[in-house]
């Protein structure tokens, strides 16, 4: 049997079962400590099912310029992983434009938000 690699997530609750504080910890990416995060995203291909299993968790500290940048991110790792997993260079660049794209309506409705 492979050698297990542990990633730990720990999810501090508020009275309304709201996140207040998210720590995450995985000793073989040199994380050796528990580190603090606002958001994570975790999505698991059930093999079974043929679907996406997901928990999408932020704090309460979780500011919406964060969460635009979260998304942003996210969207550009996503289409790295795409590419490295399937070669597809094309659609890889069509996710990196979009995700380009919603960055900078983001940024607009941020601006609107701010008038």
């Amino acid at each position: 049997m492979a050698n297990p690699s542990t990633i730990q997530l720990q999810v501090e609750l508020d009275e309304q079962k709201v996140p207040e504080k998210i720590f995450w910890q995985a000793a073989e990416g040199g994380v050796y400590t528990p580190t603090e995060a606002k958001a994570f995203m975790l999505s698991i291909w059930d093999v079974n099912e043929s679907a996406v299993l997901k928990i999408d968790l932020w704090t309460k500290k979780m500011m919406v310029d964060e969460m635009d940048d979260f998304f942003y991110q996210t969207i550009m790792s996503m289409a790295d992983t795409y590419e490295r997993a399937t070669k597809n260079k094309s659609i890889s660049e069509e996710m990196r434009t979009f995700s380009k794209s919603l960055k900078e309506k983001m940024e607009s409705e941020m601006k609107k938000n701010q008038l």
